[in-house]
């Protein structure tokens, strides 16, 4: 039997009886299984990839950052775990402030230092609201300071970056609050009055009636106090 027929009778037992281990291609050669992530690595390659092409991207920022302070707080033994779960996501956030679109991690810079910090995360929520001249930024950066207990400090933050007729109305809105809260009545009446200058009165209509109850409420609170 020549060597090209002794060839075919192996090709036809293998198909036969099956691929045996000594017809196997080498290890090399065979294709090789990719690896699966684990369903949060998988999950964070995806989101940063997201924050990659939008750095503002609220949604994609928030779950990440529960992925990695989870895994800071699980992976920390000594110390504080909630300190090292804050310093992860203060990385996080930190290195995608570095972007010059970026408005959304320089928030959350803010939010996790204002207490420490205060004159750094004003620093920075001004820098977010120039990037963003939508006003969101400003709009989240004033919202932050009320939450934080500091409506003087957003005063200053909206008289400063606030342009009236270009932001959003919600910056406007936290701006007017934030003049109830700091106790400047006639300074918010003022800002409402600029507020209604705004070109879209489908969306400051109905923010009228809000701010106006708060204007009245704090005033007519305000003279109780001084009455008695």
């Amino acid at each position: 039997m020549g060597l090209l027929d002794r060839l075919r009778r192996r090709v036809r037992l293998a198909r036969t009886a099956g691929l045996g281990p000594a017809l196997r291609p080498p290890a090399a050669l065979r294709p090789r299984r990719r690896r699966r992530l684990p369903i949060d690595a998988a999950e964070e390659v995806h989101l940063r990839d997201r924050l990659r092409e939008d750095p503002n991207d609220s949604s994609a920022f928030v779950r990440l950052a529960d992925i990695v302070r989870r895994r800071a707080a699980e992976g920390h033994v000594d110390g504080d775990p909630q300190r090292a779960a804050d310093d992860a996501v203060w990385a996080l956030a930190e290195e995608l402030a570095g972007n010059h679109r970026a408005w959304y991690p320089l928030i959350e810079l803010a939010r996790l230092s204002v207490h420490e910090d205060r004159d750094g995360a004003l620093r920075r929520l001004g820098t977010a609201a120039e990037r963003d001249p939508s006003g969101q930024a400003l709009a989240e950066g004033l919202a932050m300071l009320r939450d934080a207990g500091m409506p003087s400090e957003a005063l200053g933050l909206g008289v400063g970056h606030w342009r009236p007729r270009e932001h959003t109305v919600q910056a406007g809105r936290h701006l007017v609050h934030a003049a109830v809260e700091a106790g400047r009545i006639s300074e918010a009446r003022r800002h409402l009055e600029v507020l209604a200058e705004h070109p879209d009165t489908t969306q400051v209509e109905p923010l009228r009636a809000e701010l106006e109850r708060a204007i009245t409420e704090a005033d007519r609170d305000r003279g109780r106090f001084t009455t008695r």
